[in-house]
């Protein structure tokens, strides 16, 4: 029997239409696999290029869910493209599941504009610590912990389906952060630790801590948690 791992465990297929982040997160798989296949190098990675075979793609009506964007993310310099794809994506009457380290500005545009797709439409925020000095340290242009806990609410107050990642966590205890997040969380919040790298948080010792501390959650906080396949073998 096989386990479905990675963004299958969130969606049945994925859209990119940019090369390269400027979040230039340190842990970033897409990163780590395009240096290894010498589709960018670790000092241009951070600098997005428009992929225009991609953005050109008609996106017709496909089976099961679209997850957008899985090896970008959606910035303010990237928002025009990525609105005009979801919109192909949307008309095309697609569920997709929108997944960003969120600016609020890009978020309010977003819900503004895609209003009338409302239902087809769930948006996963990664929102991985509550300190902005580990946020810079891990994650170094992406925005700051108010910006994505403003746009995690903006969301949900705007009536669209919200859910939230949390792989990897980077807090050495994350459930302070799961019950400020969770009362804006319409659907899930997913936890994964961190890969590649030894910190005082992703210890198997500390891994198994969080998970049996998420057991202690109020019943309505623990219905929503889901443990990514990062973490599931710990």
């Amino acid at each position: 029997m096989t386990t479905t791992s990675g963004t299958k465990e969130w969606a049945d297929s994925n859209v990119n239409i940019f090369h390269g982040c400027s979040n230039d997160c340190i842990y970033c798989y897409a990163k780590k696999m395009a240096i290894r296949f010498g589709r960018k190098t670790k000092e241009n990675w951070k600098f997005m290029e428009l992929n225009e075979k991609a953005f050109d793609k008609n996106y017709g009506k496909r089976k099961g869910r679209i997850m957008f964007p899985t090896s970008h993310d959606i910035t303010f310099d990237t928002l025009i493209f990525s609105l005009l794809a979801l919109k192909k994506m949307l008309r095309a009457g697609n569920e997709v599941l929108i997944t960003s380290k969120p600016d609020p500005k890009c978020i309010l545009r977003i819900c503004e504009e895609l209003e009338a797709w409302k239902d087809q439409i769930q948006f996963r925020f990664t929102i991985t610590s509550k300190d902005n000095i580990i946020l810079k340290n891990y994650e170094p242009h992406a925005p700051l912990y108010e910006d994505r806990m403003s746009s995690l609410q903006l969301a949900y107050y705007k009536g669209f389906k919200t859910s939230v990642s949390m792989e990897p966590f980077l807090d050495k205890d994350p459930i302070p952060l799961i019950l400020k997040l969770a009362p804006y969380v319409t659907e899930t919040i997913w936890i994964g630790k961190l890969n590649y790298q030894k910190t005082k948080f992703n210890t198997k010792e500390n891994v198994r801590r969080v998970i049996r501390s998420l057991e202690y959650l109020p019943e309505n906080v623990k219905l929503k948690i889901r443990l990514k396949d990062s973490i599931r073998g710990d």
